[in-house]
């Protein structure tokens, strides 16, 4: 049986989401069966995600995923590269993927693939160095250090999901995967905010207390519905502002300088935006330069309020947790048990019993995941030790 990767957050899960599964069926055979790696309750922007990794994973397999598993804090909150890798060495670990899809602006695998290849060259860093010294982002040195070997071809990273498509073949190749890439041309093509034909339209009106269900498969808008009733959504990290301040107001400038990204003195200036900051969003805007994305700069902000630092930031997976399965999903549970090197975690109490590694690693996401409840509308929902109660969705 042919089985499917796909790298995702569902942050939510949306029409086009919906989209890339069935044209991912459409393209590898509409029996092949589809494994989702999923960021948890915090995501690659640096944010918390809209709602909970329980919800969004059962949202998922309603619509058509056949198994979600979750990807590691530290990979979710990694910059593109990171992300991709950590991802793509969690389904290679699978030992069930035949296949890699993903969503690309091109809709083509060729330019992506010219744009990977040229990114692995020897010149390219010292393009990148020397686009760098011109006072240039990283991001756009690396455009620049690009069309400057594959001349307008380079163009291709100036869009967003073919950049995380090219980290994507980039981390295929350095870990010798045998997945078999396949991409998606991006539902609704550019990015549309008026429309609602992405993630970040649909949070837009989520957060503003609008609804956005017409743009959100039935099954899955029935899902977010319930959390929003209970109290559990939609989530974001405004609603703990007080303590994200509280940590950054009592850190150290060691413990800065600790952060992720917080390098080329950037730990220093979040430092001093901090002291001079009123909430998270002026301690961003404060912060931020052209040099650095926003995105970076919030992910440092969240890895604070997580206490992760750099020394935890990598791209090991040590198990795999299922969030949530369809009854094909749980044969490949079943398969998985056989080819998976890794523990699998699909019970809380299997993730309690980890050893080692492993079992610090675990033991640390469910602190940080009580940290994500506190977000949560309803007090009564706050309580520690949900990340331990929840179990899987298994459809019957």
């Amino acid at each position: 049986m042919q089985t499917v990767g796909i790298i995702c957050e569902y942050n939510p899960f949306h029409n086009g989401h919906l989209y890339q599964i069935r044209r991912t069926r459409e393209l590898v055979g509409e029996d092949c069966a589809v494994v989702c790696a999923m960021s948890g309750n915090f995501v690659q922007r640096g944010e918390f995600a809209v709602f909970s990794k329980f919800a969004r994973a059962k949202a998922a397999v309603m619509e058509g995923a056949d198994l979600v598993i979750e990807l590691p804090v530290a990979v979710s909150v990694s910059s593109a590269e990171g992300f991709a890798m950590g991802a793509v060495k969690l389904l290679n670990s699978l030992g069930v993927c035949t296949h890699i899809s993903f969503g690309s602006e091109a809709g083509d695998l060729a330019p992506l693939m010219a744009a990977t290849d040229a990114l692995l060259s020897l010149e390219i860093d010292g393009e990148i160095k020397c686009a760098l010294n011109t006072g240039i982002s990283y991001a756009a040195a690396r455009q620049t250090a690009l069309r400057k070997l594959i001349g307008s071809a380079g163009e291709v990273l100036s869009q967003p999901n073919n950049i995380l498509a090219v980290e994507y073949l980039k981390a295929l190749k350095k870990t010798g995967s045998d997945m078999t890439p396949v991409t998606v041309g991006r539902f609704g093509g550019e990015h549309d905010e008026n429309k609602g034909n992405s993630a970040s339209a649909v949070r837009k009106l989520l957060l503003s207390g609008q609804y956005p269900w017409e743009n959100v498969p039935e099954k899955a808008a029935g899902v977010f519905k319930s959390e929003i009733e209970v109290g559990r959504g939609p989530v974001t990290i405004k609603s703990v502002e007080p303590a994200v301040l509280y940590r950054l107001r009592t850190m150290t400038e060691d413990e800065f300088n600790a952060l992720p990204y917080s390098g080329e003195g950037l730990g220093m200036r979040l430092m001093k935006a901090v002291k001079n900051g009123t909430g998270i969003e002026d301690v961003l805007e404060k912060t931020k330069t052209k040099r650095y994305a926003m995105s970076r700069i919030r992910r440092m902000v969240l890895c604070a309020y997580l206490g992760i630092t750099a020394e935890d930031m990598g791209h090991d997976i040590h198990y795999v947790r299922a969030l949530a399965a369809g009854v094909r999903g749980q044969a490949i549970l079943r398969e998985m048990r056989k080819k998976c090197a890794l523990p699998c975690v699909i019970k809380p109490a299997q993730g309690l019993a980890l050893e080692g590694e492993a079992g610090r690693i675990f033991a640390r996401e469910t602190a940080m995941n009580d940290l994500y409840s506190l977000a949560f509308e309803d007090k009564s929902q706050r309580v520690c030790g949900f990340d331990l109660t929840a179990s899987p969705y298994m459809e019957k």
